[in-house]
């Protein structure tokens, strides 16, 4: 990897963050005995805090659940507001090895090529290898990019090659066009990145004005595509099961699902401990009383 990739990477998520999002980036960290936090999504991009932050705990160790990561949801009364956050906890080292595409994973190097931000780590050591890791995901994001992307085009022609074909590999549920609007929106974090991470692992290209023309050899390609095909045929069905987890182990999904609910329809419920504790069976009794106040509202309009 080169140092210049290492070197963007770090001025990367070294970006100024709002101290709220940094003091609640801290509480999570001590309550999780964590090596770092990052933070990431549109909020980072806007500065907001309305909505949900999003956050990546990662742990000390050897990855603790086979299914990862974990995600749960906080709020956070501080200075006068209420913090929300959904938060995805997993190891460090896992972390790392699903950056660099070591895993049957389709999510994680796709995410994290985008934005993020260290927000909190327990010491150099530990900021170090958050580094190497977000940097490892860009070489894994622009390699698959080089292989599914056209003979040649320009920059954004292959990050659209790469995340249309993440979408597809995955339950999501993304309008048209999503990817254009991740380009979009961060132009200034993707202007150059791709010819840098091709160059850190040796892959060979042309440019001319704007439009790139990365040079792979037959075998490398197809070495690459059969990676992919690997994970492809997986994604879906790591996805039912980081699902099917989530309805059982997503901590505060009752308060989580309140809040939206309230959100988009200005309806408040109250967060009992049979629903906390007990959403899925509570979800039935919910809508009912959802369904029963929304049509009061319209008789009496």
């Amino acid at each position: 990897m080169s140092e210049l990739l290492r070197e963007r990477v770090g001025e990367a998520l070294a970006q100024d963050i709002r101290p709220e999002v940094a003091a609640f980036a801290a509480m999570l960290a001590e309550e999780a005995d964590a090596s770092a936090v990052l933070f990431y999504g549109s909020n980072l991009r806007t500065g907001s805090l309305e909505g949900v932050l999003d956050f990546y705990v990662l742990l000390p160790g050897p990855q603790a659940e086979r299914i990862w990561p974990r995600v749960s949801y906080r709020e956070w009364p501080h200075g006068g507001s209420v913090l929300r956050a959904k938060i995805a906890t997993m190891s460090l080292a896992k972390f790392s090895a699903a950056a660099a595409g070591e895993t049957r994973d389709t999510t994680l190097w796709a995410r994290f090529v985008q934005p993020s931000a260290l927000v909190w780590r327990r010491d150099d050591k530990a900021g170090d290898a958050v580094r190497e890791a977000v940097a490892a995901a860009a070489l894994t994001a622009s390699r698959l990019a080089a292989a599914l992307g056209p003979a040649q085009g320009t920059a954004g022609d292959y990050w659209r090659a790469l995340f249309r074909a993440t979408y597809r590999a995955e339950f999501r549920v993304e309008k048209a066009g999503r990817e254009n609007d991740i380009l979009a929106v961060n132009r200034a974090h993707f202007d150059g990145l791709l010819p840098l991470a091709w160059k850190a692992q040796d892959i060979d290209f042309t440019c001319e004005g704007e439009i790139l023309r990365p040079d792979l050899a037959p075998r490398r390609r197809a070495r690459i595509r059969r990676w992919w095909k690997t994970r492809q045929r997986l994604g879906k069905p790591l996805n039912l099961l980081r699902l099917g987890k989530a309805t059982t182990t997503f901590e505060g999904a009752a308060a989580y699902a309140a809040w939206k609910v309230e959100r988009h329809t200005g309806i408040a419920f109250e967060v009992t401990p049979f629903r906390e504790k007990h959403p899925l069976l509570a979800a039935p009794g919910v809508l009912w009383t959802l369904w029963r106040r929304r049509r009061k509202t319209r008789d009496h309009m």
